[in-house]
């Protein structure tokens, strides 16, 4: 079945028990689950994650060892993989272009390192982001992307897109002479966007800013992780959105 799965369009490996957990609890279409020690996995999500442990013991198989070696670049500690079949194309586009948008859409341009982009979907699915939309060559639902995302890609809307077809809303630009982001408040429906670890932000997207604003940094330090520079950016949002402070936990919808 593992094979007949990972040939379908879309199929995403997920890579060990966070993977997996957070698929389920955010709807996403599991199709296989596989284990090098059921009882073992089973006992695991009922004291990680309750929630879905009925759903993982209904989806895991057992297979030897030597049999999962064959189909994962590496056994994960939990000794769990899975796979899952990512969202229609149309429904993240639903999502991302839904109005109104009452949280901002992160907008990686040109990213380079995988591991960077997992950790900014993870940080968006954290704070509620309705999404991450890179451009450039990297594919954003990688595998390697979504180990770093530890699965929380089912929790946001996850789209490559052309700067072109971006969705509507005012640009603000992560750039270093921009404005103090203390003195700025970022609008809900904002595409907030973050060059890539190397190059920043195109000339092309720049051009295009509502806003150039700055995150503070101390003289001489020449960058942020591109990850911890969007989870600062989403933080000053929430903090100073006047939706985020009256109490409103509406967060981007589930897809299939």
């Amino acid at each position: 079945m593992w094979r007949t799965v990972a040939a379908e369009p879309g199929a995403v490996l997920l890579d060990g028990f966070h993977a997996l957990k957070h698929a389920l609890r955010f709807d996403a279409d599991v199709r296989c689950v596989v284990t090098t020690d059921r009882a073992a996995l089973v006992a695991l999500a009922g004291v990680l994650a309750d929630d879905v442990a009925e759903a993982v013991a209904a989806l895991a198989t057992e297979i030897p060892e030597a049999a999962m070696r064959r189909i994962t670049p590496k056994i994960h500690p939990t000794g769990v993989a899975a796979l899952a079949i990512r969202p229609a194309a149309r429904a993240v586009e639903q999502v991302l272009t839904g109005s109104p948008r009452t949280s901002p859409i992160v907008v990686l341009d040109n990213p380079r390192n995988l591991g960077n982009v997992g950790a900014v979907i993870r940080l968006a699915a954290g704070f509620g982001a309705t999404g991450v939309v890179t451009t450039g060559t990297i594919d954003p639902w990688h595998q390697n992307v979504v180990r770093g995302s530890a699965g929380l890609h089912f929790a946001t809307a996850v789209e490559r897109l052309d700067p072109a077809g971006l969705p509507g809303g005012p640009l603000y630009v992560l750039d270093a002479e921009g404005e103090d982001i203390r003195s700025v408040v970022i609008p809900d429906d904002a595409l907030m966007v973050f060059g890539s670890e190397r190059h920043g932000v195109s000339a092309e997207l720049r051009s295009r800013a509502t806003a150039l604003v700055a995150i503070p940094m101390k003289p001489q330090v020449s960058s942020f992780n591109l990850a911890t520079s969007v989870g600062m950016g989403l933080f000053h949002w929430m903090t100073h959105s006047p939706s985020q402070r009256a109490g409103d936990d509406s967060r981007a919808g589930t897809l299939r």
